[in-house]
């Protein structure tokens, strides 16, 4: 098959919206991740035993559950108990929701690698606990996580495409519905350039963070 470029033109405006689709659920979708799965870390170090049990159980079931499956749940299933959500925002919320279980694992890793001198010392200078996670073990617990998280933010522009089945309309989507009706190619060839595109630099910028703050720890 020989490469047509008016066919490429003639897709460009579909790969726009399916290119903004798909940069939102990435970015909020991450915001989501990041935020929960620290939720998630900290509540299962909880000296609560009713607080611990339920996020561990629900993080265990998320993790190990697929995504496609989470997906059609919350958009199809849960609108029956409540108020429907669109497709994007359930999307988003579905990729955030997964990956933060994820998230949580990286984040604890990260505080069970906090020295634990470090707990003693706030301790021994009377800290209250709050001070204490905000002030002494956080920051150093997610110095040591981000290139992992970063791993974690290229992984789930991995996954966006899947939430095309419920019709939120990403790049991958908008390459499918365009070749379906022109019997062409090219537009998948767009797409994956364009995920190439936004995945090695963020992979590159990924390492170099990495090594840099493994030079100033």
């Amino acid at each position: 098959m020989n490469w047509d470029w008016d066919v490429v033109s003639d897709f460009m405006p579909s790969f726009w919206d399916g290119l903004v689709v798909t940069l939102q659920a990435l970015a909020i979708g991450s915001l989501i991740a990041f935020a929960l799965g620290l939720v998630w870390a900290m509540a299962q170090r909880s000296k609560h035993a009713w607080i611990r049990w339920p996020v561990t159980g629900f993080t265990e079931f998320v993790r190990n559950t697929p995504l496609l499956v989470q997906l059609f749940f919350l958009y199809y299933v849960v609108p029956e108990w409540g108020p429907s959500m669109s497709a994007l925002t359930t999307g988003i919320i579905a990729l955030g929701l997964h990956y933060s279980t994820y998230t949580a694992e990286v984040y604890r890793a990260g505080i069970g690698g906090v020295p634990v001198g470090q707990w003693e010392a706030a301790t021994a200078l009377s800290l209250p606990r709050g001070r204490t996670w905000l002030a002494v073990i956080l920051p150093q617990a997610i110095r040591r996580v981000v290139p992992a998280l970063g791993n974690y933010v290229i992984s789930m522009l991995k996954d966006s495409p899947m939430i095309a089945v419920i019709g939120a309309m990403e790049m991958l989507g908008e390459a499918r519905n365009f070749s379906d009706t022109t019997f062409t190619t090219e537009a998948y060839t767009i797409v994956g350039i364009a995920f190439l595109v936004i995945a090695y630099p963020a992979s590159l910028l990924i390492r170099v963070l990495e090594r840099r703050l493994a030079l100033t720890s």
